[in-house]
């Protein structure tokens, strides 16, 4: 059992990264998938999602970490080459209490402009698809 709880094979996550559920891909390999999040915060917010079964942060493998926070690393600089946003931040919630909604371990990548408040993180307004096909287009072709 991890921390905050046991890892729910059946999480949505787990399903996007098995291929059962759809989405706007970004970027896959052996360690990691990034996508457009289906709700976004800011337009162009990815998420970076390990294929590894880990509930959060706490109980991600340590030996592993490198790896995953390369690919973090490598769409944060291609959601910035291709959007070309004032800043960006990025997120990383660990348990309810945290603010973690869907308990797999991923990261957000969020473009911001300045003076541009943030939608709430886990509202669900969900992103027109066309849009989203377009932004991840985008950052593909950046990386």
């Amino acid at each position: 059992m991890g921390l905050f709880g046991e890892y729910d094979d059946n999480n949505i996550f787990a399903q996007i990264i098995d291929g059962k559920i759809p989405c706007f891909k970004v970027y896959e390999d052996d360690i990691a998938i990034a996508i457009m999040d289906a709700f976004p915060q800011a337009p162009g917010h990815v998420l970076v999602i390990p294929k590894a079964k880990a509930r959060n942060f706490l109980d991600y493998p340590t030996e592993q970490l490198g790896a995953l926070m390369e690919r973090v690393q490598k769409i944060t600089n291609a959601v910035q080459k291709a959007l070309t946003p004032e800043g960006i931040s990025m997120f990383q919630f660990s348990g309810a209490a945290g603010g973690q909604s869907v308990f797999h371990l991923h990261f957000h990548i969020v473009p911001r402009s300045e003076g541009v408040p943030l939608k709430g993180h886990g509202q669900f307004e969900p992103a027109d698809k066309d849009e989203l096909k377009v932004l991840a287009e985008k950052i593909k072709a950046a990386l």
